[in-house]
């Protein structure tokens, strides 16, 4: 296993869909365990192959409840459903999201409640997950990463602008531009 570099916002295939897994073989599965030990070493609640500079339909995800449950996964070739998006602005404290590929910073942004992801697991089996809240949020995040969308690219025009202040004083916005968790501080 080991811990991956994690591509920055502007490299191409952050922003380019991602292909479907044909067949799960050992690189997929050894990508998944590197996956999860990024994620975990970042530290992230989710990490999508192209965050990793693989363009397939994988992600991962890992988050703790309010009463310490853990809840964690992986999904290859993901399909989304979601509840209507509530209408009005995001609460900046209470729907603000921050994003491994745009690393150190958060911005509010309104997502749906309430969420259906279909795939399959590492097996191959069928996976099917109902949530809310949070969860619904995270599996939200990564959907969009697979499809060449990072959530500053769903943010109103004011901090869309800040966002590309941010990347440009940063150097970021352009290939090659990435991270080491364990060893760059960034998401500090």
């Amino acid at each position: 296993m080991a811990v991956l570099p994690i591509r920055i916002m502007g490299d191409p295939v952050l922003h380019s869909p991602a292909a479907p897994v044909e067949e799960i073989t050992d690189e997929v599965r050894d990508l998944v365990r590197d996956m999860f030990e990024t994620m975990d070493a970042a530290p992230g609640v989710g990490l999508a192959a192209p965050q990793v500079g693989v363009g397939l339909r994988i992600f991962t995800y890992s988050y703790e409840d309010d009463e310490g449950q853990p809840w964690r996964g992986v999904i290859l070739n993901p399909e989304l459903w979601m509840r209507p998006l509530e209408p009005g602005a995001p609460d900046p404290d209470e729907e603000s999201e921050g994003c491994l590929s745009f690393p150190g910073e958060r911005f509010p942004l309104r997502r749906s409640e309430e969420v259906l992801i279909t795939g399959i697991d590492l097996d191959g089996e069928p996976v099917r997950i109902n949530v809310d809240g949070w969860r619904a949020r995270i599996l939200q995040h990564e959907f969009d990463h697979l499809d060449g969308i990072l959530y500053v690219d769903r943010l109103d025009d004011s901090d869309w602008k800040t966002v590309q202040k941010i990347a440009r004083k940063r150097g970021w916005g352009r290939g090659g531009a990435s991270w080491m968790p364990g060893v760059d501080d960034l998401e500090a």
